[in-house]
């Protein structure tokens, strides 16, 4: 067959990535927007690999009990392919299924990738504290930070589903009503990004980051480098996030959750975590010395913190230097805390090749947190952890795939997984967050 043909397809399953799966004359053919038990008319897109094809959704044939209208609009079923605007590929599923899919996908990843055996994972809903407003019913109006696209012709907007082809929209959804307000009313802008951020205090930024254009290098001459920030650079603007009672400096266009309840809610996941381990006793121990790895402006930090009183030592590791400036100042009110700006995985090498006995005997009663990028941490920077022997791993992970894969390194070097615990802080999307608990494992006697 060829790309453009059409076929009808039973889908069976779902996939990591967001697509579902199907199998056409024997060969698995992966597509958008449709979920399992419904049959679909599909165009091919992709047939050029042996092992499977792509194709996209047209129409619904017999649709599943958990179908509903796209919670955008612009995204649903009826609307070409290539005209449906990306970001919410789980939105013409109802909530509760979402969740049910999500929890298949992550089960399905660390029992064939991570090796474990019949692994029981439950996805929860974000939590809201007690002066915030809950979720919303259908998952929407979340998203505090919004990255729009400005193509050459000036138009705004996503970008189309797996394209890079701008999209103009009439509503975003997902957002909070003050961001997507202020995206909604943006006139012309330089080809390039538009950034929108909903800090604490309600004011939404507008971040323009316009195309860079550098000259070609031409032969036998270095690349200049790129130009310094300017002073009055928007996405330098400190703003102020608030989580638990506690204030977050942050760089209006540096990293902080999307979801307006993630914050909150991942730290909960943390602290609860730790507080079983902890059973009767402290939930880590205060003369231990625990890191936070990937650690942005302090937020996990300072959870540890937290839990172990005001002379905890916690060093933040972060490779953005403007991240580790901020948490240097977010952690100030512990007396042994330190931010250091620095490349994971050579902090946990040199860590490794030059600590002192004492300091290895307190990082062995030590929390190790690690919230890395969705790549992963790697072999390396776990292999790296486990050479300093902490007595617990906290693994914040947004990608099941790679949590899987890394959990099953820990595993081989001698560090059992006691606990996983998914929350949906991406809803209408396929993403799923999971914090997985990790204990060192004794060795027989």
């Amino acid at each position: 067959m060829d790309a453009g043909d059409l076929i009808e397809l039973d889908v069976t399953d779902v996939a990591h990535g967001g697509v579902f799966v199907g199998r056409h004359e024997g060969r698995v053919v992966f597509v958008p927007d449709a979920i399992p038990g419904e049959r679909v008319r599909v165009r091919l897109t992709d047939v050029g690999k042996a092992s499977f094809w792509r194709g996209d959704t047209l129409q619904v044939l017999d649709a599943s009990p958990h179908r509903q209208a796209h919670v955008w609009r612009q995204a649903d079923i009826d609307v070409a392919p290539e005209d449906r605007p990306g970001g919410a590929d789980f939105g013409h599923i109802d909530l509760a299924h979402q969740r049910e899919l999500k929890q298949r996908v992550l089960a399905d990843a660390l029992e064939r990738i991570g090796g474990f055996d019949d692994p029981s994972v439950v996805v929860a809903s974000a939590a809201a504290p007690d002066d915030q407003e809950p979720e919303s019913a259908d998952g929407t109006g979340w998203r505090t930070r919004v990255s729009l696209h400005v193509d050459a012709d000036g138009r705004i907007g996503p970008f189309a589903a797996r394209s890079h082809r701008v999209i103009p929209v009439d509503d975003l959804p997902l957002a909070t009503a003050g961001v997507e307000g202020a995206a909604l009313r943006l006139a012309l802008a330089q080809a390039g990004r538009v950034d929108l951020v909903q800090p604490a205090d309600g004011r939404v930024r507008v971040l323009p980051r316009p195309e860079e254009r550098r000259e070609p290098r031409k032969r036998g001459r270095r690349r200049p480098p790129a130009p310094a920030p300017a002073k009055n650079d928007p996405t330098r603007e400190v703003v102020v996030e608030r989580v638990g009672g506690r204030e977050f400096r942050v760089d209006a266009g540096g990293f902080w959750q999307v979801h307006r309840l993630a914050a909150h809610t991942l730290t909960r996941t943390v602290d609860t975590a730790l507080r079983r381990l902890g059973d009767q006793g402290a939930a880590i121990d205060p003369d231990g010395w625990h890191l936070d790895l990937y650690g942005g402006v302090g937020l996990f930090a300072a959870t540890l913190g937290d839990l172990g009183g005001p002379s905890t030592r916690i060093t933040s590791v972060e490779s953005d230097p403007r991240a580790t400036e901020h948490a240097g100042e977010n952690l100030a009110e512990w007396i042994g805390a330190r931010a250091e700006t620095d490349r994971v995985d050579r902090f946990v090498a040199r860590l490794g090749a030059e600590s002192s006995t004492a300091e290895r005997d307190r990082l062995a009663r030590g929390v190790v947190l690690l919230d890395p990028p969705r790549s992963g941490a790697g072999r390396q920077v776990v292999e790296g952890i486990a050479e300093l022997a902490p007595a617990t791993v906290v693994y914040v992970a947004c990608d099941p795939v790679a949590l899987a894969r890394d959990l099953a390194v820990f595993r081989g070097v001698g560090y059992d997984t006691t606990a996983i615990n998914a929350v949906d802080i991406f809803p209408n999307s396929h993403h799923v967050e999971a914090v997985a608990t990790l204990t060192r494992r004794r060795a027989p006697r």
